[in-house]
C-alpha cells in the first residue's frame, strides 16, 4: 500500500505558477501557503498587490483582493477591522512597498494594525522591466542604472526591516530568504511565527524575503541563489530585527 510523504498544500490552487524560471516567488508562495494551511484556509484573507506578485491571487486557494499600487496595506487594514477574526495578509514586491507604498505601510504599523505583511526584496523592479528599485544594490546594473547604482546620485539602497523595527508597534519583523535548503526551514517558521502573533493579537508583522529575478538580473537560477547568498545578505543581513513576543515554535 502506497503512502503519501508530500503532497501540495491545500492553500495553493491547481493553476500553474507563471512566474520566470528561477524566481522565488513560487517557494515564497509554498511556504506561506503552507503557514495558512496550519491556521485554516477559511479563515484567510489575502491582499495581492501590484508587481510580479499581483498573480498571487490565482495562487492562493483563499479569498484574495486586488488593492491599487502601494496600498496593500490600507487595503487589509479596513479588511481586517471588518473581519477581525480573520487572518490578513498582504503580498508585496520591493518596487510596490519600499517605494511606491512605503507610506501607507509605515503608517499601519505605526497604527499597530494586527496584519502581516510578506515583502519580496529582490533588489529591482521585476514586471516593468528592470529598473533601478529603492532596494537596489550599490553598483548593481538596471536598465535604469546601466553604470551601477551609485550613492551620490540615488542614494543607499533602503533596508525595510531594519527601519520597521523602530516602530513601536511592530510586534514581529525578520529578514529571511529561501536560496537554500535551512534557509528555507528558517522563512517558514518566520511565516508561521507572524501569523501566530497576528492570531494572539499583538500587532503588526512583516517578514521580508530575499528573493531572486534572473532574468532582469541576467543570471541563471543557480548564480542567482548564489548572489543572493553572497551580495544581498551581505547588505540585508538575515535575522529577526524586532519580537516582543515570547512564542516558541
Amino acid at each position: 500500500m502506497s503512502k503519501i510523504v508530500y503532497r501540495k498544500s491545500r492553500a495553493l490552487t491547481a493553476a500553474p505558477l507563471t512566474y520566470c524560471p528561477g524566481c522565488t516567488h513560487g517557494i515564497i508562495h509554498k511556504l506561506v501557503a503552507e503557514a495558512l494551511e496550519e491556521f485554516g484556509i477559511e479563515r484567510a484573507i489575502g491582499v495581492a498587490s501590484v508587481g510580479c506578485s499581483v498573480f498571487s491571487y490565482n495562487f492562493f486557494n483563499c479569498d484574495m483582493q486586488q488593492a491599487a499600487h502601494g496600498r496593500a496595506c490600507a487595503v487589509a487594514t479596513g479588511i481586517k477591522r471588518v473581519r477581525p477574526e480573520a487572518i490578513v495578509f498582504t503580498y508585496q514586491g520591493d518596487g510596490d512597498l519600499a517605494s511606491i507604498g512605503i507610506a501607507e505601510t509605515i503608517h499601519a504599523a505605526n497604527r499597530g494594525e494586527n496584519i502581516t505583511v510578506v515583502f519580496v526584496n529582490n533588489a529591482i523592479y521585476g514586471m516593468t522591466g528592470g529598473q533601478m528599485a529603492p532596494t537596489t544594490l550599490i553598483g548593481q546594473k538596471t536598465t535604469t542604472s546601466p553604470f551601477g547604482r551609485n550613492e551620490i546620485d540615488h542614494g543607499l539602497p533602503i533596508k525595510i526591516a531594519e527601519i520597521f523595527a523602530q516602530i513601536p508597534k511592530a510586534a514581529y519583523i525578520a529578514r529571511v530568504s529561501v536560496y537554500n535548503p535551512p534557509t528555507v526551514r528558517t522563512a517558514k517558521a518566520a511565516v508561521k511565527k507572524a501569523l501566530t502573533y497576528q492570531t494572539e493579537k499583538k500587532g503588526f508583522t512583516l517578514i521580508e524575503f530575499l528573493s531572486s529575478c534572473p532574468i532582469n538580473w541576467g543570471m541563471t537560477p543557480i548564480a542567482a541563489l548564489k548572489w543572493i547568498e553572497e551580495k544581498m545578505t551581505e547588505y540585508y543581513p538575515l535575522g529577526v530585527f524586532k519580537d516582543i513576543g515570547d512564542y516558541h515554535d
